[in-house]
C-alpha cells in the first residue's frame, strides 16, 4: 500500500514539477547504486520544495529527514509518514523533543540494513544563500551507528548539490547534480571517531561546493551582486563556479522583458487560485518558504479549478469546446513557465 501510494504521489508531483518549473536538469544519475544502501547528501537552499525535486529527480524510493515542525499536524504527519518522511529534532525544539532523535536514528539503521535510500540535509537547515555551510555531524552518528552494528554493511554517502536560477521566483530552472559515491566504510575508524567524522564530512562538503554554486561568506554580497547583474545561469554550476574563482565577472546585462499579456491571461484563467495564493502569500514567515507554499497550493487549486471551470463550460457549451477550454488552458500555463525569461535579482 505504502508503495503504491508512494508512486501516485510521486508521478503527481513529477507532472506538477513539470509545469511549475521551466527545466529541472539532473546530471550524474549513473553514480546512483540501483541496489544497495545509500545516504544521499543534499544543500538545502529552498526549504520543502528540495526534496521533493530530488525525489522526483531519482530512479531509488527515497526516505527523508526532515525538520520536525512540520510534523504538528496528524494528518500532515500522516501523509508524510506514507511517504517515507521522518522528523529530525534540533534544539531549538527543546531536549525531550530531540531525544525522539534516538528512536528516529534506529530507523534509519534498520532502512540502511535493508539496503534503502536515505535522503539529509546536513547543513542542519535551509538558507537561499548561493553557499555551503557547515556541515553538522548528525549524518555521521546515523552512518556510524549502522556500520557498529552491521560491520560488512555498504553504504554509499552520494552528495547531491542543488542549484536554482532564482529561487522564490516563479517560473524558475533547477540543477540537481549527482556527485560520486563516497564508500562509508573507509573512513569509519571506532578508535578515533573523531577524525572520521571529520574526513567524511571534508569529503562531502568538497563535493557540494563543486556540485552546487558555491560563494564563500567573505564578500559574498558583492560577488553574488555582480553574478545577478550579469544575468548568468546560475544552473550551469561549472562556469559559474569558474567565474567565483576567478573573479572574472561578466558585463552587466539587462533583465529581459517577461512575456506580460500572456501573464495577464495566465492570472485572468487562474484568478481563484491566484487570489487565494496572494493572500497566503502574506503570511508566509521565511523567503525560503515561498516556493513550497505557492507549489503546494497550485498542486491542488490549478487542478481544482481549472477542473470546476472545464466542467462548466461542458455543461453549458458541450464535450468539444470543454476539451478545447481545458487544453487550452494547459498550453498557456506550459507557455509561461517554459519560454518566460529566468532573470536573476540581487
Amino acid at each position: 500500500m505504502k508503495n503504491i501510494f508512494y508512486f501516485f504521489v510521486k508521478v503527481f508531483i513529477s507532472i506538477g514539477l513539470f509545469f511549475y518549473t521551466k527545466r529541472i536538469t539532473v546530471k550524474g544519475e549513473k553514480n546512483i547504486p540501483k541496489k544497495g544502501a545509500i545516504l544521499f547528501m543534499a544543500n538545502h537552499p529552498n526549504a520543502l520544495i528540495d526534496p521533493l525535486i530530488i525525489a522526483t529527480s531519482t530512479k531509488r524510493k527515497t526516505h527523508f529527514l526532515v525538520r520536525a515542525a512540520v510534523f504538528k499536524k496528524a494528518i500532515i504527519a500522516k501523509i508524510f509518514g506514507l511517504l517515507g518522511m521522518m522528523p529530525i529534532y534540533r534544539i531549538r525544539d527543546g531536549l525531550k523533543a530531540v531525544s525522539k532523535n534516538d528512536a528516529i536514528f534506529e530507523q534509519c539503521t534498520n532502512l540502511l540494513k535493508n539496503k534503502k535510500a536515505i535522503l539529509i540535509f546536513p547543513e542542519g537547515s535551509h538558507n537561499i544563500k548561493r553557499t555551503i555551510r557547515p556541515l553538522s555531524k548528525g549524518f555521521t552518528r546515523i552512518l556510524f551507528r549502522a556500520l557498529d552494528k552491521h560491520k560488512d554493511l555498504e553504504i554509499h554517502v552520494i552528495p547531491i548539490g542543488l542549484t536554482y536560477q532564482n529561487e522564490s521566483i516563479f517560473p524558475t530552472k533547477v540543477a540537481v547534480n549527482i556527485g560520486k559515491p563516497i564508500l562509508a566504510s573507509t573512513f569509519y575508524n571506532p578508535n578515533e571517531i573523531n577524525n572520521s567524522v571529520n574526513e567524511l564530512k571534508a569529503q562531502v562538503s568538497t563535493q557540494l561546493k563543486e556540485l552546487s554554486v558555491h560563494i564563500d561568506s567573505e564578500n559574498y554580497e558583492d560577488m553574488a551582486a555582480k553574478l545577478n547583474a550579469a544575468q548568468v545561469d546560475f544552473t550551469d554550476t561549472e562556469t559559474v563556479n569558474w567565474i567565483v574563482k576567478k573573479k572574472m565577472f561578466p558585463p552587466t546585462k539587462k533583465p529581459k522583458r517577461t512575456f506580460k499579456l500572456l501573464k495577464l491571461l495566465l492570472i485572468a484563467n487562474s484568478i481563484f487560485p491566484y487570489i487565494i495564493w496572494k493572500k497566503a502569500a502574506k503570511k508566509i514567515p521565511e523567503i525560503e518558504f515561498v516556493d513550497t507554499f505557492r507549489f503546494g497550493l497550485n498542486l491542488v487549486l490549478i487542478p481544482l479549478f481549472y477542473g470546476i471551470q472545464t466542467f462548466i463550460i461542458y455543461y453549458f457549451f458541450g464535450n468539444k469546446i470543454g476539451a478545447i477550454y481545458f487544453l487550452t488552458s494547459l498550453v498557456l500555463v506550459l507557455l509561461y513557465t517554459k519560454l518566460s525569461p529566468t532573470n536573476t535579482e540581487s
